[in-house]
Formats: structure tokens, sequence, C-alpha cells
């Protein structure tokens, strides 16, 4: 048995969405401010801390809706039944799916979920949705609070002629009303879900299915016995409170330092005082051991005191003497500041230098959180397999409480402090800390599913590419009147047995790719674009400087293969790339009129989807762009004619290049920074070709001979190095590629934060 996937409906950003749990680990990403901490949040309020809502859970959409079912109350007859309401009631409340796969011999786990007595197997859900308790009270209780206040406005005294505003009093409406009582008339019931309702997401956004008005919710609560959920919260700051709870210590927190985990893991399954067994006689003797030869020595040691406080007249006759003794506690011994502590590496064979130790608050924040998060990994396993002490039919242990089936672990931003490399291998080896157990070996009914949601590319880079879930911002008016987010199953990109997401998957795996946090992507021909492109943002485009653009390297005999991910993932692209011009298939210096066809399969295949260069010479700026929707866009960037002096007499007249890659095309938009260029290689070659008198026609073909051999990331490293470096102009094809995702990316965060949002997210927008 496992969860299949939640349905999320209503619950600040995520107005209905779908997320599908991978069989181990699953793991959310997605740009800042896209939905990744609210969903977190869902499952901890819907499954952990049961109730744990306020107002501002509730998508922000529906907010016009509440307030105009308090109107309605208001205004309406005090003696009518507010049964109209109920339906809107649905429509606002928040509420989660949670979908079970069940196998056969699993039935008696799930007998409060099965929908009819005939099931044979497969999906069960059940729905929690966070509702009134009871909607009649709620309306009476919130129009006495409106007469109250009534009462009292009217009772202050008019000044200045009764032209003085009335003060506001609480409450001014029903969703002020909630502000302050929400808790008080909502709580979460759960009903059964119909599998044969059940619909596929469309372009990630989710259709849980409706229910009747008058639907009954269940009695007790479905899960129960069912699930254990454990959670490591973000906010674990050092020194300050972390949950790390299951369902049944919601709200309980513990210390973040490793001596409180200790102690707890300590005290509920090693405790040797705790529900003793026979392995614990040894120890239980050696403390008794210890605390009678204390006693002896405090006796002796306190001799003279107490003998001092006797001549004083105590005690008396019937008064009780003083005793001292002790009680001896293992686990005081980590109550302490040195409790846990770090040795220091120490040159060997030093027998006169003693070993040198520090506290556990010494050692590096980054070790410190991941030793923390690891040390809670292996006590949610061993708490939820009862270990130790814990275990039912220990002697002592009167729990018989049975081993929930499931284990579900949430963790928020395990990168906290950690290195790169401590990210990627923390990410992999987490899940195996949760299962090393016996009993998860053969056919175990037990099974444990992690949900990570993170910020990191590491973290991405070592995750299986199935077990993303890519959530996506949507603005306002697409599907929604407020900003709301989309989730994507990244297993349903390319489908089964594709060698081109064969190709994507081991793309993305060999290279360090930021793609599923970015607001944009440019994807560049090649490792002279790479180095200088980011320059040229950085000195020309203020604007996309401050975005977060992820930058993939992917000459255009490729790109087109990463279409289908872009697109799935609706990310504004721009694609620099070369013409390629070629001849009866060999590559030539381009030029017009000689029936030049483009050896680029992006530029032939997708974007502008021409092969002839007089036809891309001549393409317009809408033939270079697709539209996919308002958000998401593709443009593509190749070489452009150029407008080059050829002499200072005259009027300066001007001959047409036309370049064939980017570095001839920089050279001819900077022709006197190459002219003194000093370097070797591609740099010299280039230096002496545009030294020339010869026409254009002639230096172009002397580059392009240049750059079939030349070793083109030394060139960029040559004019990297250059004094006058920061004067090189940008070539005008990049400048206007850049020029266009500057213009859209402003455009989209206008549509998606608006000016007046309230953030619901966790996440810095």
């Amino acid at each position: 048995m496992q969860i299949s996937f939640v349905e999320i409906k209503n619950f600040r950003k995520l107005l209905a969405v779908r997320i599908d749990f991978a069989s181990e680990k699953t793991l959310l990403v997605g740009a800042n401010n896209s939905g990744k901490t609210s969903a977190m949040i869902a499952l901890r309020q819907f499954l952990l801390q049961r109730g744990a809502f306020c107002l501002n859970d509730f998508t922000l959409c529906h907010w016009k809706l509440i307030e105009q079912i308090g109107k309605i109350w208001a205004t309406a007859d005090p003696a009518d039944e507010p049964s109209a309401e109920a339906e809107k009631w649905l429509e606002v409340c928040p509420a989660l799916d949670l979908w079970l796969d069940v196998k056969d011999g699993e039935f008696h786990y799930v007998s409060g979920l099965l929908p009819i007595l005939d099931w044979s197997g497969g999906r069960l859900g059940v729905r929690l949705r966070y509702e009134p308790k009871d909607i009649p009270e709620l309306r009476k209780n919130f129009l006495t609070a409106l007469r109250e206040a009534a009462a009292i406005r009217d009772g202050i005294p008019s000044k200045d002629g009764g032209k003085q505003k009335p003060p506001k009093l609480w409450p001014e409406g029903l969703l002020a009303f909630l502000q302050r009582r929400l808790s008080t008339h909502f709580s979460i019931k759960a009903y059964l879900l119909d599998p044969a309702k059940l619909q596929e997401p469309t372009s990630g956004i989710a259709s849980p299915q409706e229910l009747p008005v008058d639907y009954m919710p269940l009695d007790s609560d479905p899960l129960e016995r069912l699930i254990r959920i454990n959670e490591i919260s973000a906010q674990r700051g050092f020194g300050h409170n972390v949950e790390n709870s299951s369902r049944e210590s919601a709200g309980q927190k513990s210390d973040k330092r490793l001596s409180d985990q200790l102690k707890q893991y300590y005290s509920k399954h090693l405790d040797p005082q705790t529900k003793p067994t026979l392995e614990d006689l040894e120890a239980l003797l050696a403390i008794d051991a210890a605390e009678e030869a204390f006693d002896k020595r405090l006796e002796s040691s306190f001799l003279k005191a107490f003998t001092e406080v006797e001549g004083i007249g105590y005690p008396g006759v019937t008064d009780p003497r003083l005793k001292v003794s002790t009680r001896l506690r293992p686990i005081d011994g980590l109550s302490h500041d040195a409790a846990v502590t770090y040795e220091i590496d120490m040159v060997k064979g030093d027998a006169t230098t003693p070993m040198l130790r520090l506290p556990e608050d010494y050692n590096g924040l980054g070790y410190q959180n991941l030793i923390s998060m690891i040390f809670a990994l292996m006590s949610f396993r061993d708490g939820w397999m009862r270990v130790g002490k814990a275990k039912p039919g220990t002697p002592g242990n009167t729990d018989d409480t049975i081993i929930e089936p499931l284990h579900l672990v949430l963790i928020e931003e395990p990168e906290a402090h950690l290195h790169a490399q401590v990210q990627q291998v923390f990410i992999k080896k987490a899940y195996d800390i949760l299962t090393v157990a016996t009993e998860f070996d053969g056919e175990s009914p037990f099974h444990t599913q992690m949900i990570v949601s993170s910020h990191s590319s590491h973290v991405a880079h070592e995750t299986p590419y199935d077990c993303l879930r890519y959530f996506r911002r949507l603005p306002a008016g697409m599907n929604s009147s407020v900003p709301v987010s989309a989730v994507l199953n990244m297993t349903a990109v390319f489908g089964d047995g594709d060698e081109t997401k064969r190709f994507v998957t081991r793309y993305l795996k060999a290279n360090h790719c930021d793609l599923f946090f970015a607001d944009a992507v440019i994807l560049l021909e090649g490792p002279a674009e790479r180095m200088l492109v980011p320059h040229f943002i950085r000195n020309n485009f203020e604007y996309l400087n401050q975005c977060y653009i992820s930058l993939l390297e992917i000459g255009g005999s490729h790109a087109h293969r990463l279409r289908p991910l872009l697109e799935h993932l609706g990310l504004l692209t721009l694609i620099i790339t070369d013409l390629d011009a070629g001849a009866a298939g060999k590559a030539v210096p381009t030029s017009r009129g000689t029936n030049q066809e483009s050896n680029n399969p992006t530029i032939k295949s997708w974007v502008p989807g021409l092969s002839s260069v007089d036809e891309l010479l001549a393409a317009t700026e809408d033939e270079k762009i697709r539209e996919q929707e308002s958000l998401a866009a593709v443009r593509v960037a190749y070489q452009a004619p150029i407008e080059v002096e050829v002499s200072d007499q005259g009027g300066k007249p001007q001959e047409e290049a036309l370049p064939s890659t980017f570095e001839d095309s920089l050279a001819f938009t900077n022709t006197n920074f190459f002219k003194t260029l000093t370097g070797s290689g591609l740099v010299a070659k280039f230096r002496d070709a545009l030294n020339t008198q010869d026409p254009i026609a002639v230096k172009s073909a002397a580059l392009f001979n240049a750059l079939r051999d030349g070793k083109k990331a030394e060139f960029a490293l040559d004019v990297i190095d250059a004094k006058d470096f920061d004067t090189l102009k940008v070539p005008g094809y990049i400048a206007e590629g850049l020029s266009w995702l500057q213009t859209r990316l402003k455009k989209k965060q206008v549509e998606i934060l608006g000016t007046d949002e309230i953030t619901q997210e966790g996440e810095p927008s």
C-alpha cells in the first residue's frame, strides 16, 4: 500500500492541484513563490497538526464570496434557514483529497475507507475538508457580534453636528469575524470519495470530484492507525524549537540541539530504568552500586553540617531526621553542554597531549544541521517501528498500538547551511536511513514515502527525474482572479521509451542545471557564449540581471530536444544559436542569393521553422517567436547582417557583413577592439584579417576558415582578459534577444505578482 497522490483545493496559492507521490521520494521544485511551501503547509495542517488554520489559508479569490455570505446574513430575516449558503461554503473551504493504492491482503487496514462492500482493490480516497462545524451557529454568533458592534456605535455621542465619521468596530464583516473566530467555528471533517469519479489534471490544474451538499462525513478518523507522519520543518534554527513530531504528538516541540534529540531517543528506546528487561540487569546493578557508594560518601561529608544543625534544636524528638541520598538516572548524563562533543584531530603518537573535545555548538552550522536531520530520520524510523523499549510486547510495555502500514516523512528545504556536496549526499541517503530496518525486508506490509521541498539545484540534480513535481506560477486571470499555482508531474513529459527523454535526462544529470528554479532559460550555442553572455547581461540589462536566469550550453544540434520539457514547464526561453549556413551538405560562409540552407536542426524544426538562409535573414521579429501562452514563449536569436565601416573617407561608407557564428559577429560588431587585441591563436587570425584592406566578404571568409579549427573557449578567455573588455558592444542579434526576454519578464512579473498581491507563500518573491 502507498499514497498515490493528493489533490489540494482552495488552500493559499493552490486553488486546485494534484501532487503525485513517487513510491519512495518525491521532490517539490519550482521558482520562488510558486507554491511549494503552501503544499508542505497543507500536508502539515491537514495530516499532522489537524485544524491549525487561519483565514489567510483560504485562497484569496474566495474572500469576496465569504464577505458576500456575511452581507446576505446581515440583511436576511433571522428566522430564515441558512441552508442556501451551505453550497457556497463548499466552494471556498480548503480541502485535501488523499488517494491510496491498496493491494490484496491489505483490506483490514482500510476497512473504514471502502466505498462499497464488494470493493476488490485499487484506489481509495478520502477528503479532509476544513469547514464550518455548524452553519446556523456560525451565522447566529456572527449576527450577535454585528448587533453588539452596532449598539456600541449607536451609543457614541455625536460631535460636530453628526459630521464626525463613526469609528470602525469589530466585526466589519464576515472576514473580520473569522479572523478572530475561525478555529471556534471550523474543523476538519472527513468524507469518502468515489474512485470512479476521478478526473485527470489538465495542464497542472486538478479537478477534484464534487460532493453533494448533504453528503455525510465519517464519524471517526479514517487515517488513524493507517498513516504515521513525521516532519522536519524548514524553521529549524539552531537554539530554537523545531517540530519533529508524529500525528500522535502533533504540536509538541523539541529543541534543535542534538543532545536533546539524543535524550528523547534514549528515554523512549534505550533507558534501562524504563520498562527493564533481562538485558538491562547488569546496567541496573551497576547503577545501584554507584548509588550506594555515593550515598556513603555524602553521609560522611554532610555529618559535620548536620551535627551543627542538631546543636540548635533541630531535629526535635518527633521531627524527621535529614538524610542525603542520590538517585542516578543515566539520562541525566545528557543534560549538560558537554553531553555531545566533537573530537579534534590530533597528531598521532603524541601521548602527552590529552584528547581535545569541543561542545556540539562549536561545530559548523552545516554539520550540525546534517547530523540533526540524520538523527531525526533515525528517530522517526525507530519510533514508527517501536524499536527497543517502545516495542509492543516488551516486558512492562502496555502499549499495544499496531504499527501503521504507511509512514509519510515531510522534509522542508534540507539544503539550509549545507555545502553542495553534502546536499547531494543527504538526498541520496535520506530514504535509505528511513528504510534500513529489517522490517522492510521481503514482502513487508510497511511502506515509507518521503516528500521533500527544495530550492536547491544540487538536491534536484541527485533526484530521479521522474520523482520531480514542478510548481508553476500562474497569473491572475489565467485560472483565477488572483495568482495561483499549477503542479506538473515530470513523469508525463516524454512518455515511456522515448529517445529524447533519455537524452534530456542524461544531459541534466551531466550538467549542473537550475532549470527547475528559474524565471527563464537561455540556451547557448557554445563555450564562448556561455562565458560572454553573462557579461552582456550584467553590463547592459539591469532588470534581466536581477532575474533568476538559467543558462544552458547546448548547441543548435541538440537544443530542440529540450522542447518538450521547456513547453511542459512553461518557461520563457531564449535560444542563442548559430545560423550554420550550408551548401551541398557542407558548411560555408553565409551569403545571400546562393540557395544556402541552414544546417541547424533547432532553427529548421522548432523556431522559426525555416531552412532557407535567405528567408532566415529576412525573417521578422514575429517569425522568430513561438507563443505558447500568455506567460510562455520561445524566441530564437541567430546571426543577422551587420553594417561595417570600411573607410574613413568620403562619408564613411559601409558594407554588409554576414556573420556565421557568435565569434565573427562579435568581431564585426567591435572591429576596432579586435584590430588591436593582443594574443595568439584565433585572436591573432582575427586581428590579421580585420587589419587588411580586403572587402568584407573576403574578411568574412578568412574569419570563417579560422573558426573551423580554432579554439573558441580560448578565444573567449583572451577577450575577457583584455584591458578594455568592458567597452565591448553586444552583437545585435543577441541584444535583440536579451531585450525581448527582459521585456517579457517584466510583463510576467506584473501579471504574476501585480502590485497589490497579498503574499501567501513563505518564500521571497
